[in-house]
């Protein structure tokens, strides 16, 4: 198999790296992470004078038209450099709206608010809380309340987010600057602002086709997967650099058996999680069905980010944990997406139920059950 990307998406990930690199160096992070900003918008403009908003958003509606597989290639690179844009809650949102509410008008008004910049984002909270949906739809009405959600003080003009409606989950766009919508601002631990919302008889904008849920599922934890994936592979880069030059009784640390096998063990998990990941964005590209490779994908890049956060930190001694040195910042990163997306171990019993349901799995892919 070639996990290679092909000479345009590599051209993608260039373009990426270059335009991160001129804004995210350690010192502009820092910048940052003092400034109380809720994101980098002078980035985010940036981003969306280059087209990196609508990578998954139709040609029709005025997006690139592209797959998830050039996405995937920005992504990454937006997770080494560690920065702060909402790229993949916009268009995940955006294109979920093209695909699924095409019928509305207000929704399609939305769209292209979001390629002109403004935001538009994206609950994982609904989705992956093993009670179901905590928010209730009753007929255009939604009451209920999220915590922690990723630049929901500063998103105007829509929130993609799943309700529960007579026991069916579906996935609502409500517009968070009405005066229904309480909102309490905070500040993430990797410097992404936040906010706790509730809806009281919040009428909403558009209730999008049953099939939006998990497509709206399954584009979201490749994406987060995808940043995880770059956090990672700087972070440990990063790590391998500082290993090879930190001394103690005169040898570099990096030759002692155990930290050169705990980095041996976070570029595995690294590797493992990338191919895994690679099928996964492979199925969404092809259009077919990914509901068991999307719970592994996730439960995999859960305890990734952990496991390397937490080693490469410790190797650094207190230089790890001194927040004037940029390492802890990738601890923070690790940490934010693991949480976004749900525990690891709601997604492997979610991935357990679904191989209890379908037993008959053979050597065949793609096979009527896997559907």
């Amino acid at each position: 198999m070639d996990f290679q990307l092909s000479e345009d998406q590599r051209a993608f990930a260039d373009m990426a790296q270059s335009l991160f690199a001129d804004y995210c160096t350690d010192e502009k992070l820092r910048e940052h992470d003092t400034s109380g900003k809720p994101f980098m918008q002078d980035l985010w403009q940036q981003c969306v004078a280059a087209g990196l908003n609508s990578i998954l958003v139709p040609e029709s509606a005025g997006g690139l038209g592209l797959g998830m597989t050039e996405l995937l290639a920005v992504l990454e690179q937006q997770g080494r450099a560690l920065a702060q844009v909402p790229l993949w809650q916009q268009q995940v949102a955006a294109a979920a709206l093209v695909k699924f509410a095409e019928s509305s008008e207000p929704a399609q008004a939305v769209v292209q608010q979001a390629l002109q910049g403004e935001l538009v984002t994206v609950s994982l909270q609904t989705l992956f809380n093993t009670r179901g949906a905590n928010l209730q739809l009753e007929g255009e009405w939604l009451n209920g309340k999220l915590q922690g959600i990723a630049l929901g003080a500063q998103a105007k003009y829509g929130l993609l987010v799943a309700a529960n409606t007579k026991g069916v989950e579906q996935v609502v766009l409500v517009a968070l600057d009405d005066a229904t919508v309480s909102r309490v601002s905070g500040m993430r631990e990797d410097y992404c602002a936040v906010a706790d919302l509730s809806f009281a008889n919040t009428k909403v904008v558009a209730v999008l086709d049953a099939a939006a849920l998990a497509w709206v599922n399954e584009h979201a934890i490749a994406s987060l997967a995808a940043l995880q994936q770059g956090v990672i592979r700087e972070q440990l880069q990063r790590t391998v650099a500082y290993v090879s030059e930190r001394k103690q009784f005169d040898r570099p640390i990096g030759s002692f058996q155990l930290v050169a096998g705990q980095m041996a063990d976070g570029y595995i998990l690294m590797q493992a999680q990338r191919s895994t990941l690679a099928q996964l964005v492979w199925r969404l590209d092809a259009g077919l069905p990914c509901a068991p490779q999307a719970h592994a994908v996730r439960a995999q890049s859960n305890d990734m980010g952990l496991k390397v956060g937490r080693v490469a930190q410790h190797v650094h001694g207190g230089m790890g944990v001194d927040v004037t040195y940029p390492m802890h910042r990738f601890q923070f990163w690790c940490r934010a997406l693991a949480v976004e997306a749900g525990s690891g171990e709601h997604h492997l019993e979610a991935l357990g139920q679904w191989l209890a349901d379908n037993d008959n799995l053979g050597w065949k892919y793609d096979l009527p059950e896997d559907r």
